[in-house]
C-alpha cells in the first residue's frame, strides 16, 4: 500500500524541512501518529523514534508500534523514515518520504507512506489516513504558524 498526499503551507521551505524532519513533531498534526519518542541505542548513527500509530474506524481499533529511523535527510528538500527493528524477525516494510519544494506562496510538503504488511486489511489504513489526511493539513498549518 502506498498512501501520497501534498499540502501547501505559508513557510519557507526551510522551517517546513525542519518541523517534518523531526518525527517528534508528527502528533501534533497527525492524528494517527499517536506517540513518539525519541531513543538512542547503542550503535545508532541515525535519529530514531519509538513510534505508535492508532487507527480508528467505528468500533474497530488497531495500533502498532514502529522503531523509525531517519534513513536520509537532504536538507531542505527530502527526509526518509524506515522501519529498522532490532529483533531477528521478519517485519512489514515501513517507509515515509518526506519532499519539501518552494512555492511561490511558501511551501508544499509532499509524502507517500508505504506500507507492505496486512495489520490494516481491507483498505482499513488507506480510509483512516484519508479522513486523517484532511485533518492534518489544517493541523500542519496552525503549528506552522505558531512557531
Amino acid at each position: 500500500m502506498d498512501v501520497v498526499a501534498s499540502v501547501d503551507v505559508p513557510v519557507s521551505a526551510e522551517k517546513l524541512f525542519d518541523f517534518v524532519a523531526d518525527l517528534a513533531n508528527y502528533p501534533s498534526w497527525l492524528e494517527f501518529v499517536h506517540k513518539v519518542d525519541a531513543i538512542s541505542d547503542a550503535g545508532d548513527t541515525d535519529a530514531t523514534w519509538q513510534v505508535e500509530l492508532r487507527a480508528r474506524l467505528g468500533v474497530l481499533a488497531r495500533s502498532k508500534r514502529l522503531r523509525m529511523t531517519r534513513t536520509v535527510c537532504e536538507a531542505p528538500k527530502l527526509v526518509v523514515f524506515e522501519r529498522r527493528e532490532q529483533d531477528l524477525r521478519r517485519h512489514a516494510e515501513w517507509v515515509l518520504r518526506a519532499t519539501v519544494s518552494a512555492t511561490a506562496t511558501g511551501a508544499r510538503l509532499e509524502t507517500n507512506l508505504h506500507y507492505s504488511g496486512s495489520l490494516f486489511t481491507g483498505g482499513l489504513l488507506e480510509r483512516a489516513l484519508t479522513e486523517q489526511i484532511k485533518t492534518g493539513r489544517e493541523r500542519l498549518n496552525q503549528q506552522l504558524s505558531a512557531k
